[in-house]
């Protein structure tokens, strides 16, 4: 049995997160479960079934707390202890990215809210909603991190949104937080993208913001942050957007995680009849879904129902022509090309050296390809095979580390019962030797003893 905002369960691992339940219920399972993957493997999940009363514990108090007697390592904990996450779609713990560089201090808060991806509306719709508790979730991180400078960045075909903000901000600049708009040009949510357009530095490969004093934090985060430390209540929901022409009422749905995509599906009046596809994401980074009995989780921004006249099935991949066009659209300044032949031969060395993971997946190289070579699924594969390398390795030197520990001790214990069989050896050598005088002594008194 389990309330609701309840850990069900935690790890030591600092780039993991706890799991809340999102609804009160009883845990009825725990086993592989399909999930919203690119490969269509399961994985490990937690089943709940509910009870319908949503309820929490009768310990969690929905108070107002004051976050001026907060300092930075207990708001990183708070963080932590919330399960919150980047939900602009890394989903990297966001309490590993509040640790300040030494020696570098934070000096500038951005605040992404840009969805140049088409179809996304997610964040659009929060800041239209929530605006105020966006800007008291930037007031929280600027005051107990330090911050000086906020840019709170939104594209400019978000005119609702822009109001909305302005309007709980008292115009586009106040308290030392600006309100930015920048053209709707993909791939401009990128970090390190829109820290160029915002303040034209460019973050040096191998090297994260944090290493420049800036801190980039996606928009709905940051509502989640203030909701975590003001009200104390942990990641159990997101906005999701349900869009596409394969779907009836396309709307953005605020849904607890865990929630089933076909109820979201359901939610927005079903499917059209020329349905084609279902896709996690956009059209750009998105992958298609197996499945629409899969949960919602904390990287599902938006479900997108396409049909084969509006996203046609690409045709069959043919050979490289090294026509250079991926070169010239990529937003990290790769060589997409290379990175392909090196991820295609599974020479996944020669890849790293070609900056691998500096490439943000964005696929403009793979919808400029006249070839029809669906790059973008190369290198994901590349890292991911590069990942599951890794780990083999480090479970092998952890195995081998045990092994070579257990042969120490054996090593220690056969040495020390050498030790000490030499050591009662002595003893017994030495009990024998005063046995022997002993004896010739009390021999030798006898033989006087006699001759008188």
């Amino acid at each position: 049995r389990v309330f609701k905002g309840q850990i069900i369960a935690n790890t030591s691992d600092l780039a993991g997160a706890p799991i809340h339940a999102s609804t009160s219920g009883t845990v009825i399972e725990i086993s592989d479960q399909p999930v919203a993957h690119p490969s269509g493997l399961n994985a490990p999940c937690i089943v709940l079934q509910t009870d319908g009363e949503d309820r929490y514990a009768e310990s969690h108090h929905d108070l107002l707390r004051d976050h001026h007697s907060l300092d930075a390592e207990s708001l990183r904990a708070c963080i932590r202890n919330a399960g919150i996450v980047g939900l602009g779609g890394a989903v990297f713990p966001t309490a590993v990215k509040l640790h300040a560089r030494p020696g570098i201090p934070l000096h500038t808060l951005l605040i992404n809210a840009v969805e140049c991806e088409p179809y996304i509306t997610c964040d659009d719709m929060l800041m239209r909603e929530r605006s105020i508790e966006i800007l008291n979730g930037v007031r929280i991180l600027r005051d107990v991190l330090h911050i000086e400078d906020c840019l709170i960045a939104l594209e400019d075909d978000m005119p609702v949104a822009f109001e909305a903000m302005c309007a709980a901000l008292g115009g586009e600049v106040s308290d030392g937080i600006r309100i930015i708009r920048i053209p709707a040009i993909y791939p401009a949510g990128g970090e390190r993208q829109l820290i160029k357009i915002l303040l034209g530095k460019e973050v040096p490969h191998n090297a994260y913001p944090l290493d420049m004093g800036m801190l980039c934090l996606n928009v709905a985060t940051v509502e989640a942050i203030f909701q975590a430390v003001a009200h104390a209540h942990p990641l159990l929901s997101r906005i999701v957007t349900v869009t596409g022409p394969g779907v009836k009422e396309p709307r953005n749905i605020e849904v607890l995680l865990g929630t089933d995509l076909s109820l979201l599906i359901e939610a927005c009046g079903g499917y059209t009849d020329d349905i084609d596809r279902l896709i996690l994401g956009g059209p750009m980074m998105g992958f298609a879904l197996h499945s629409d009995n899969l949960p919602v989780t904390k990287a599902t921004n938006c479900i997108l129902a396409t049909t084969r006249q509006a996203m046609p099935h690409s045709p069959p991949a043919m050979p490289c022509i090294r026509c250079m066009g991926c070169v010239r659209v990529c937003p990290a300044n790769l060589l997409p090309q290379e990175l392909y032949w090196h991820a295609s031969a599974a020479n996944f060395d020669k890849a790293l050296e070609y900056d691998l993971y500096d490439c943000i997946e964005c696929g403009c190289c793979s919808h400029i390809c006249p070839s029809n070579i669906p790059l973008v699924h190369y290198y994901r594969f590349a890292k991911d095979r590069i990942g599951r390398i890794q780990q083999d390795k480090l479970q092998a030197q952890h195995a081998r580390d045990r092994y070579e520990s257990r042969q120490l001790r054996l090593t220690n214990k056969q040495k020390n019962r050498q030790e000490h069989l030499q050591i009662r050896k002595a003893e017994v050598s030495s009990a024998d030797a005063r046995r022997s005088i002993i004896n010739k002594a009390l021999d030798q008194a006898k033989a006087k003893k006699s001759a008188h």
